[in-house]
């Protein structure tokens, strides 16, 4: 199996992260991974605003979709 994703300039494309120098960008695997271990949410869960915040914890997710 490979370790390359096959999804990878598609999900740079859509991607909606604007921490730029995250070296998962596009790499929605190991997004998720990363964040769940902190206890986060990914960026792209959040509504635009929120997400520039750069507060990917669930508290601040819960509150921006009150």
């Amino acid at each position: 199996m490979s370790n390359t994703c096959t999804n990878l300039d598609k999900n740079k494309e859509e991607c909606s992260c604007t921490y730029e120098p995250c070296p998962r960008k596009g790499k929605c695997c190991e997004c998720i991974i990363y964040h769940k271990r902190k206890d986060e949410l990914p960026g792209c869960l959040f509504p635009s605003e929120a997400e520039k915040t750069y507060d990917r914890s669930i508290s601040h997710y819960v509150k921006c979709m009150s």
